[in-house]
């Protein structure tokens, strides 16, 4: 007599917790909470990264988050890599998240990247509009390659020439994942320390980095609460600092 196979449990469903950890608060108000994430933090809980997240240090800090983005990532509006240090909001309430991810919708919200990368760009300024879809190849990029892909607008501005990098102010007009990095390295110009997308290891002349040279320097939102006007800023990290310096 055969058995019949039952089908596998299913898992739990992932759930933040509540985590005592370093937090950088810039900003807070009854409705959004602005925080400067350090490079290596990751954002949100997911496959593999269930600790030390910035989710699991905002509820120890705030006990509560707005639920629009589910149990593993309460109040998250939008995100930025691990890698990436900087500012990001987050949203307190259900109606806050709603409000926030409007302006998002919307392209009210301003954020303003920094970054570092390798070569010299020809024009002092220049807008990316190219389709970004997951790089079939190898599941941890994204390509601009594929006739497919979802709308990505990315417009830069060169701050500094060195010898062989280049130092730029970004902005994003769409949020899609990986962009910054996606856009510079299709015009063959990789962020510092971006191995994922091309950087070379090692480069006479520009320090060897242990992240990728990417900062969310500005960032600027109406507030939910107020109504008003938020704008803030985030100076580079040390390290990144310090690359700049040794390239004089």
């Amino acid at each position: 007599m055969r058995r019949s196979s039952s089908p596998p449990a299913a898992l739990p469903p992932l759930r933040a917790f509540a985590e005592d950890l370093p937090l950088e608060v810039v900003y807070e108000d009854p409705a959004a909470i602005v925080v400067n994430k350090p490079s290596g933090m990751v954002v949100h809980m997911g496959a593999g990264n269930h600790a030390g997240t910035l989710v699991n240090a905002l509820l120890h800090r705030f006990g509560a988050l707005s639920s629009e983005g589910g149990e593993e990532r309460p109040g998250i509006v939008h995100r930025i890599d691990r890698e990436t240090s900087g500012l990001l909001v987050v949203a307190r309430t259900d109606a806050a998240h709603r409000a926030l991810a409007a302006q998002f919708a919307a392209r009210t919200v301003d954020k303003e990247y920094l970054a570092l990368v390798h070569g010299l760009l020809p024009l002092d300024s220049g807008r990316i509009d190219k389709p970004i879809a997951r790089d079939p190849n190898n599941r941890l990029r994204m390509t601009t390659r594929l006739a497919e892909g979802r709308a990505a607008l990315t417009e830069y501005r060169v701050l500094r020439r060195y010898e062989r990098c280049t130092y730029l102010s970004v902005k994003i007009l769409t949020g899609r994942t990986h962009q910054i990095r996606v856009h510079l390295s299709s015009l063959g110009h990789p962020l510092v320390g971006d191995r994922l997308y091309g950087a070379p290891p090692n480069v006479p002349g520009i320090p060897a980095l242990e992240r990728f040279f990417l900062h969310s320097h500005r960032l600027a939102f109406t507030s939910p609460a107020t109504a008003k006007r938020v704008s803030l800023e985030a100076p580079l990290p040390p390290q990144l600092e310090a690359v700049l310096a040794a390239l004089l």
